[in-house]
């Protein structure tokens, strides 16, 4: 390990990145605790608190909600976006079209996420407004129209800036920008998260502090072996005689990863989880009283608990057979294989070896999403059976913690050996 930091501090062009990605991770934390005035925090900490959804999206976003900071909805409306265009491109004949154009379709799909982004944050930040500005305690003092288009079109701003500075990062292709966001949000609330747990600290609580390290450590190594772990199906080549030559024969492996969708799809479940209660907001406000009824049964049906853990689980399950389906397709792989002369040995080239693909990436994938889910849900499990709301930091702060340090390693490694291929 300390021979590829010296080697990465060694090479100016990874070096230069690397300072370069960090410098827009503090640029980032900056930004994250500038507040925009006339906000009781102390009470919306309390309010954030007793609400377990927006309490969790303050987690991921680093205390940028709980600062009421002019980014506070992170990017989470470029997420939600992403999430809108990754299904139309599954149903829209001419967004399909444009996915298989290959990094043009691919640029083109992009501006429109961002174009749709925009007003999903403005929207986001009016329900996020009218929701506190509602709560029993009083956050927001003040609340002209004035000042809700003010606050509105600040923090869609604010979101842009870190789209922005998403986009920069992952141009230097040492880890994906939106990813080290996050990243960089969990990471900054852990020294809060231990502060408090050390204030809090009771002798008589101590093994079930050891038993939260131990789960923490678990966790770190199921993450790692979840991760890493891969399904290596063999593939065998036919000879070919080319003029005089004979070319091929040789034996490979297609490797098939178990957490082929990374994150994402507890990043997803999240997005989407937060997406209803903002929307009910606008109806709670309704003066049609049946309308205003359904609003708050609906933002009271996520606050509970046993509901609110069952459909985080189904989500996180749901995306990952999802995400693998959008960017895992068996038919061109079985095409490429069949147009190189490989095949998997005592399965036909063509459609018998589509097939096997699919079937064995469906039942990887089993084994990924129930992972992922059971991860997700984690911190709910332990609150039930250990009765405490200790240690703030969950399984899917740990998940993304972990997977996009290992996605930024990984980058960074073959940046390494590029260089080294450059310099020989």
């Amino acid at each position: 390990m300390w021979q590829k930091l010296q080697q990465v501090w060694t090479i100016k062009d990874i070096r230069n990145k690397i300072l370069y990605v960090l410098g827009m991770l503090v640029i980032f934390r900056l930004v994250a605790h500038i507040p925009i005035p006339g906000v009781n925090l102390d009470n919306l900490r309390q309010f954030l608190a007793g609400n377990q959804i927006f309490g969790l999206l303050d987690v991921f976003s680093g205390g940028t909600m709980s600062n009421f900071s002019i980014v506070m909805l992170g990017v989470g409306p470029y997420i939600t976006s992403s999430i809108i265009f990754q299904l139309l491109t599954m149903i829209v004949p001419k967004l399909e079209e444009l996915s298989k154009e290959g990094e043009s379709g691919q640029q083109k799909i992009n501006m429109y996420t961002r174009f749709l982004a925009v007003p999903l944050a403005f929207l986001q930040s009016y329900a996020m407004i009218k929701l506190l500005s509602s709560s029993s305690l009083p956050i927001i003092t003040d609340l002209s129209f004035f000042r809700l288009v003010t606050i509105m079109m600040t923090i869609t701003a604010g979101t842009m800036f870190l789209m922005w500075i998403g986009e920069l990062i992952s141009e230097q292709k040492v880890g994906n920008g939106i990813s080290l966001l996050i990243f960089a949000g969990i990471a900054a609330g852990l020294p809060g998260g231990l502060r408090t747990v050390l204030i809090n600290y009771d002798s008589s609580q101590f093994f079930t502090f050891v038993l939260f390290a131990a789960a923490a450590i678990l966790t770190v190594v199921g993450v790692v072996f979840i991760n890493q772990g891969q399904r290596n199906i063999p593939i065998n080549y036919a000879k070919q005689v080319v003029g005089n030559r004979m070319q091929g024969g040789n034996s490979t492996h297609l490797p098939l990863r178990v957490s082929m969708a990374g994150v994402i799809p507890i990043i997803f479940a999240i997005a989407l989880l937060s997406f209803p209660s903002l929307i009910a907001q606008f109806f709670a406000q309704a003066n049609a009283g049946w309308l205003a009824n359904l609003g708050t049964q609906t933002i009271n049906l996520f606050q509970n608990q046993l509901f609110y853990g069952v459909m985080y689980f189904l989500l996180v399950f749901g995306f990952t057979y999802f995400y693998t389906a959008v960017i895992f397709h068996p038919q061109k792989m079985a095409e490429n294989l069949q147009k190189q002369g490989g095949f998997i040995p005592g399965i036909r080239p063509g459609t018998e070896t589509e097939k096997y693909l699919g079937q064995t990436m469906n039942r990887i994938n089993f084994t990924g999403a129930l992972f992922l889910g059971v991860i997700a849900i984690l911190p709910l499990l332990v609150q039930y059976l250990m009765g405490t709301q200790s240690l703030a930091i969950g399984g899917a702060s740990l998940l993304i913690v972990v997977s996009v340090a290992i996605e930024t390693a990984k980058q960074i490694d073959a940046q390494i050996t590029m260089h080294a291929y450059d310099t020989v």
